[in-house]
């Protein structure tokens, strides 16, 4: 490879894109690493110590460059009386596990930013990616006095501008066909459904910034696909949330499965801001009543989401995914990212 991530070794243009909440683990991420490929740890409702301790996981099991998602702060406040309303509403779901969300508090945070940035400072890893929102422009400093590659998730023209003019050194061009969060500024706007393609050309067109193309990407033509748009890797999530190093739950890669025949829908029904999900019961009884704010919202679901995934209930639990899962496949992460790369 060439361009913005030269001098980091990989031989790959294949990216294992970070997801939270548990999918992404130093073991999928020093896979990725040991097949030259870029692999970001997610930063993202992990405590600092945590994230120190999968920064350190990845240098001692893995080989290569690597990267950290974090979550830059771009709160949504949830209007109070919408929240009680919601979380009144959730009452019979969550007594199901023995949960009183009804009772639950309006919890609002930064996810720990300031002490994340502090560590990425501190103990610097060789590219920093952010998601939701820019960056106070003294973090992007500091950041940037380290020598980590600092990129943005973007999903519009106006985004990628805003960035561009923040001085990070590339964008992750994120279409509305990926699943989990949107990396959208404006999450009470989602973005238009535009075709990765198209939407890598009209950004590629407005800023002069190296690219990475998320969205979509499945299969190895996606990549192909991809890199004649313009950019200069194409990053992959729900294509590895089966494989053998995925963290996610035994119930999310069954659903990818047994679900085949679901379709996709954007939601804010699990967190209060726009993310694309396998369309489920939970998703059909409160998608229309969810309230718009973030994080208050995931607060309030995440005991509901945790027992159900533990309990195999598919009903009630996040069960983020891109528009192409269907192309995710099981197996080792080394295996799935070759197919990826394949054509490239």
């Amino acid at each position: 490879m060439s361009g913005l991530f030269d001098g980091l070794g990989l031989t790959s243009p294949v990216v294992a894109a970070p997801m939270a909440g548990g999918p992404t683990t130093p073991s999928l991420v020093a896979a990725a690493g040991r097949a030259g490929v870029l692999g970001f740890l997610a930063a993202g409702y992990r405590t600092p110590e945590d994230l120190a301790g999968q920064i350190a996981a990845v240098r001692r099991v893995g080989k290569g460059a690597f990267g950290v998602n974090v979550f830059a702060p771009n709160p949504v406040p949830v209007d109070p009386a919408e929240f009680r309303a919601y979380a009144q509403a959730l009452r019979g779901d969550g007594e199901v596990y023995g949960l009183d969300l009804a009772a639950a508090h309006i919890v609002e945070n930064d996810d720990h930013w300031h002490a994340k940035v502090a560590l990425l400072v501190s103990d610097p890893v060789p590219v920093v990616s952010f998601t939701f929102g820019l960056p106070p422009r003294g973090d992007l400093e500091a950041l940037r006095r380290t020598g980590s590659i600092l990129l943005q998730t973007v999903t519009s023209v106006e985004e990628a501008r805003a960035a561009d003019e923040a001085g990070v050194d590339g964008l992750v061009v994120q279409a509305a066909a990926a699943g989990a969060h949107s990396g959208t500024f404006t999450p009470a706007e989602p973005p238009r459904d535009v075709p990765l393609l198209e939407l890598l050309q009209e950004i590629g067109n407005a800023v002069n910034l190296p690219l990475v193309g998320a969205g979509g990407v499945a299969t190895a033509d996606d990549v192909v696909a991809v890199l004649g748009a313009g950019a200069e890797a194409a990053m992959a999530g729900t294509a590895l949330l089966r494989t053998d190093e995925s963290g996610a739950s035994a119930v999310h890669k069954a659903a990818l499965v047994e679900m085949s025949t679901v379709d996709t829908v954007v939601t804010r029904a699990f967190s209060g801001r726009p993310a694309r999900a396998l369309r489920n019961a939970f998703v059909d009884r409160f998608d229309g009543r969810a309230p718009l704010g973030y994080p208050a919202v995931h607060h309030l679901t995440t005991p509901l989401r945790r027992a159900a995934a533990a309990s195999g209930d598919t009903d009630r639990v996040n069960l983020w995914a891109g528009k192409r899962f269907r192309h995710a496949r099981a197996g080792a992460a080394r295996a799935a990212l070759a197919r990826l790369a394949a054509k490239a």
